[in-house]
């Protein structure tokens, strides 16, 4: 039976009762989790009526300028997730140093993981950006957080999901059972579920890259975009190429749709060859739900919810999308690496 316009509060209980021994204290976090989405969606919708659009005047750990609403997303998170009781420490891509909860707070057993406005580069220009989340069990000793706890492998996640502010504010999660998309219906306040069990297709008729690195390129992903852009009706080709540049719109679109996001090694500078993309923030949370959804996400040469973090702000080279798609980039792979 569907549950179509079930609200995701509903959703989540129901999630839980599949785990008896489910204490609710990952409820409780989500809860606080969409509040506080709801109150960044309400800011990102009327951002050219109050003054949340430019720059703060400062830059992030990673040496970005930081737009006002990044600020005002980071702060609306911490504000929102401090007290309930739920976590004993968050990370932000926008902060150098993983926060413990305060000593005021009760802490529980949780660590989240955040970047609070993906595709900011975009705000000004009114196009869909993003909060991607990620949520870990704590496996430290003791009652505060540690560095450990977060530089987990991306397959020990608990949860994971993101929320696209678009034409509409939705939000899509998972906890590890399948992969659904809820719609902030404006009216009551409300996220309804609108996209029910989403399933990937395993194979797409889109490509998402930033063509304007190409140069930069392995030989790899050179030969595979080539061969995408070629005429072949068995194999459904060429491919479109659809890039928005904010990684959730870009990630969303193919989840629903099929197809292959790309941002692999740049060799810009051939002695430091580097990824771009957040491990923690961005490429893992998208891996897992990418996996439940029936896709697949890698570097090129390891599956992206095996890698074992390093560091916090950890960068990686991300290829995403549909099974089929994924698997042909990394024949590619093989053959020229």
């Amino acid at each position: 039976m569907s549950k179509m316009g079930m609200n995701i509060q509903s959703h989540i209980v129901e999630q839980e009762r599949l785990y008896p021994n489910a204490s609710g204290s990952l409820t409780g976090l989500l809860m606080d989790l969409i509040y506080a989405t709801k109150i960044i969606s309400r800011e990102v919708n009327k951002a050219g009526l109050v003054d949340v659009l430019g720059i703060t005047g400062n830059t992030n750990v990673h040496g970005e300028e930081v737009k006002k609403l990044d600020e005002y997303a980071n702060n609306s998170l911490f504000n929102a997730m401090d007290h309930g009781g739920h976590l004993c420490m968050m990370a932000s891509e926008e902060m150098e140093e993983a926060v413990p909860v305060p000593d005021e707070f009760p802490k529980g057993k949780y660590v989240l993981m955040f970047d609070p406005l993906d595709g900011s580069s975009n705000i000004d220009a009114n196009v869909s950006i993003g909060t991607i989340f990620s949520i870990h069990r704590k496996v430290s000793e003791g009652a505060d957080g540690k560095l450990e706890d977060c530089l987990q492998k991306g397959r020990y996640q608990v949860a994971a999901g993101y929320v696209i502010y678009g034409s509409s504010t939705m939000l899509v999660y998972t906890t590890g059972n399948g992969v659904n998309g809820f719609t902030l219906d404006p009216s009551v306040g409300e996220f309804l579920l609108s996209h029910e069990n989403i399933k990937t297709p395993a194979k797409g008729k889109i490509y998402s890259a930033n063509e304007g690195n190409a140069k930069y390129w392995d030989e790899a992903t050179k030969k595979y975009v080539e061969y995408l852009k070629e005429k072949d009706s068995e194999t459904g080709r060429p491919y479109s190429l659809r890039y928005i540049g904010s990684l959730v719109a870009d990630f969303h679109r193919n989840l629903l749709y099929g197809g292959i996001f790309l941002y692999p090694i740049d060799y810009k500078d051939p002695q430091k060859p580097k990824g771009k993309l957040r491990l923690l923030y961005e490429a893992s949370p998208l891996a897992f739900i990418v996996e439940q959804a029936g896709g697949l996400a890698t570097t090129g040469n390891e599956n992206m919810l095996d890698i074992e973090p390093s560091e916090l702000h950890q960068k990686v080279p991300l290829i995403i999308g549909s099974k089929e798609d994924v698997l042909t980039y990394q024949k590619f792979y093989n053959e020229y690496n």
